[in-house]
C-alpha cells in the first residue's frame, strides 16, 4: 500500500494529482504518395512527392473525421509536400492556418531514398545490418541516423510544448517522427521503432502533463479510412 500511495503522489498511479489540462499532440501520418504502396524509402533527402489520388482521398477522410471531433486548435506540418498537402486538407475543413516546422521532417535516408528494403539489402547489406542494429548508424551516403532524428524531433517536441501549452495540436508528419514521439512517451528502447505499424493517414495521440509525464492515447487509428 505505501508503494501505491507513493506512485499516486508522483502522478504515476491511478489517482495522481490534478495537473491541469494536458498538451495533446494528435499525430497524423501524411496520406499516400506513389511511393507508399511500393514501400520505398521516402525521406527528406530524395524526391519530394505529392499525394497520390488515393492519398488525397485519405487526407479528405481524415479531415472530415477531425472536423467531426472538433478538438484540434492548431495545425503544424512537416515542410515536405506530402505533409503540407495533407495538413492543408485538414486545416481547410477546420478553418485554421498551417504552420510549418522543420523539425517534423522525415529522416534523410541518403542513398537509400527511392529504394525498397530488398533493394537496399542487395546493394548495401553491411550498411543495412548496421542500421538495423544501432540507432547511431546512418544510411549509406550521409543520411541521418535514428539518434540524430531523435534529437531533432525531441527538440521540436519541447519547442512546441512550450508554445502550445494546454492545447490540442495536430502534427502532420512522417513515420519516423511519429514513432519517435511515441517511443519517447513510453520510454521504450530505440529498437521499438521497428515494432510499430503506422499506416498512411493514420492518427496517433500523446498527452503531455505539467509534471513531465506523457501518456499514449492512440496509436495507428485508421477507422476514418474504412
Amino acid at each position: 500500500a505505501p508503494a501505491a500511495a507513493g506512485a499516486a503522489e508522483r502522478g504515476t498511479g491511478w489517482s495522481g494529482p490534478d495537473l491541469g489540462t494536458p498538451t495533446t499532440f494528435v499525430l497524423l501520418r501524411h496520406g499516400e504518395t506513389a511511393l507508399t504502396p511500393q514501400k520505398r524509402f521516402s525521406g527528406s533527402g530524395g524526391a519530394d512527392p505529392e499525394l497520390s489520388p488515393a492519398g488525397r482521398r485519405q487526407a479528405d477522410a481524415v479531415a472530415a473525421a477531425l472536423a467531426a471531433r472538433g478538438t484540434v486548435q492548431t495545425v503544424i506540418s512537416s515542410p515536405l509536400r506530402r505533409c503540407r498537402e495533407t495538413a492543408q486538407a485538414v486545416a481547410d475543413r477546420l478553418g485554421l492556418p498551417v504552420t510549418v516546422d522543420e523539425g517534423l521532417r522525415e529522416t534523410d535516408f541518403g542513398a537509400w531514398e527511392g529504394l525498397t528494403f530488398a533493394e537496399v539489402k542487395e546493394r548495401y547489406p553491411a550498411d543495412l545490418d548496421a542500421w538495423l542494429a544501432s540507432p547511431k548508424a546512418a544510411p549509406t551516403g550521409g543520411g541521418e541516423s535514428f539518434a540524430t532524428v531523435t534529437r531533432r524531433v525531441a527538440a521540436a517536441r519541447d519547442r512546441l510544448l512550450t508554445a502550445h501549452r494546454g492545447r490540442t495540436v495536430l502534427l502532420v508528419t512522417h513515420v519516423t517522427p511519429v514513432k519517435t514521439l511515441v517511443r519517447l512517451a513510453l520510454g521504450a528502447p530505440p529498437e521499438s521503432l521497428f515494432r510499430m505499424e503506422l499506416s498512411a493517414a493514420s492518427l496517433s495521440a500523446v498527452a503531455y502533463y505539467a509534471d513531465g509525464n506523457a501518456s499514449l492515447r492512440l496509436l495507428n487509428d485508421t477507422s476514418h479510412l474504412r
